[in-house]
């Protein structure tokens, strides 16, 4: 049976960076996705020749469409918030806008972020609370809080801050970013989909470059093969009301299947 996924996130590329193996694997498997951004990403960082503020928003937002033709996704949606400025935002009016798109979706599962938005981006965590509040008035709607295995960021964090001339790394910022372990219900494999991931990534070309020099898309686009699929062949989510079992869930319509099983 479909279902449909309503993948919400901050900005232009964090669907690909955070889940866009998971958007991939729906998308093949016969799942209609939707990417909802609530901005265009316009405050992000770049180099001098994406253009000002307007322009480079505009840049970003073509490569989101790009990306989600590669990761497979039916349709973008804009909410049209400015980037760095979504907490100023009333939380009544952004929660409207996405309900607005999952009751036109006929949404089964909407994606948000975890309590401190992955690593406290102000944006990020406006993005927690949006979806929390969307979800709360759709009853039979599943929330997955798009996370990491802090472990795994905390290790990664140490391996890059031992490395001569590496980026500067907030090791404490990472040991309280993202969520622990025991509380992940999902832990989705994707290695079958990380090329369509990378392709999604690629399309990004606005954050390759600019900044300190050091670019997490840039980076992750240049692994070899077997190491990326090794980086990013799985995919983490915490289910709204639900508790971790035994052992994580595969599967982000887990739920939804056990709903409609006769």
């Amino acid at each position: 049976m479909p279902f449909t996924l309503v993948a919400f996130h901050a900005h232009p590329d964090d669907e690909s960076l955070l889940m866009g193996g998971t958007i991939a694997r729906a998308a093949a498997e016969g799942h209609r996705v939707v990417v909802v951004t609530a901005t265009d990403g316009a405050a992000g960082l770049a180099s001098a020749s994406m253009g000002e503020r307007e322009e480079l928003g505009r840049r970003r937002l073509e490569e989101l469409e790009r990306a989600a033709t590669a990761l497979g996704a039916a349709r973008v949606v804009h909410l049209g918030y400015p980037d760095g400025g979504l907490p100023s935002v009333g939380l009544e009016e952004a929660v409207a806008a996405l309900g607005t798109v999952l009751d036109q979706e006929a949404a089964d599962v909407l994606t948000g972020y975890d309590p401190s938005g992955g690593y406290g981006h102000p944006d990020h965590v406006q993005v927690h609370r949006i979806a929390r509040a969307a979800a709360a008035r759709e009853k039979s709607l599943v929330l997955l809080e798009t996370t990491v295995d802090r472990a795994l960021v905390v290790a990664g964090a140490r391996v890059v801050h031992a490395i001569p001339g590496g980026p500067p790394v907030d090791l404490e910022l990472m040991r309280a970013s993202y969520l622990p372990r025991s509380e992940i219900t999902h832990r989705v494999p994707v290695s079958r989909y990380v090329d369509a991931k990378v392709r999604g990534l690629s399309e990004h070309a606005s954050q390759r470059t600019g900044g300190s020099g050091f670019r997490t898309v840039s980076m992750l686009c240049g692994l070899p093969r077997p190491l990326a699929r090794l980086v990013l062949g799985r995919e983490w989510f915490r289910e709204v009301g639900r508790e971790p079992g035994a052992g994580p869930i595969e599967d982000i319509f887990a739920t939804c299947r056990e709903v409609t099983r006769p």
